[in-house]
């Protein structure tokens, strides 16, 4: 409902248990992210307090955001974070393999021809990987790589 109403890009969205994940690219002179963000925010209380017969607040907290472009490394830093988002759910024991989620958009990043549920436009730094779309899957796994090590330290 989002994507239809405002111009933004959706790098990457994946639900958990009691949050959801999503890499949002705004538009230039469009909507801010406070705006895109209290639209999702609202239709997701909306739906689930129907769902479960309830009223009032659903979320706790503002959501929370960060620059990707504003960081050290911004290209390491969002296909290291596209990783992350996408483990989220196995993390959290809702899910074996990041490929297999709900929404599976990591797979957008490893299958040229995946149809997902929801619009994801592949990021600029993604496309940087390589001259077709298999190099640049190629690449990109080599960052499930480095996660799933550093994954292994957590543990």
């Amino acid at each position: 409902m989002c994507q239809e109403k405002y111009d933004f890009k959706l790098i990457a969205a994946e639900i958990v248990a009691n949050h959801i994940h999503l890499i949002i690219k705004t538009v230039e002179n469009k909507e801010t992210i406070s705006l895109i963000m209290q639209f999702i925010k609202a239709r997701i209380a909306e739906k689930y307090n129907r769902a479960m017969g309830e009223t009032g607040p659903f979320w706790n907290e503002r959501f929370g955001s960060t620059i990707i472009e504003e960081s050290d490394n911004p290209e390491e830093y969002l296909l290291w974070l596209l990783w992350y988002i996408g483990y989220n759910p196995v993390r959290k024991g809702l899910s074996r393999d990041p490929r297999k989620n709900e929404i599976g958009f990591i797979n957008c990043y490893l299958d040229e021809k995946f149809v997902s549920p929801l619009i994801f436009t592949l990021h600029e730094y993604f496309n940087r990987l390589g001259q077709t779309f298999r190099e640049r899957a190629d690449k990109f796994l080599a960052y499930e790589d480095a996660y799933r090590k550093r994954l292994a330290l957590w543990v």
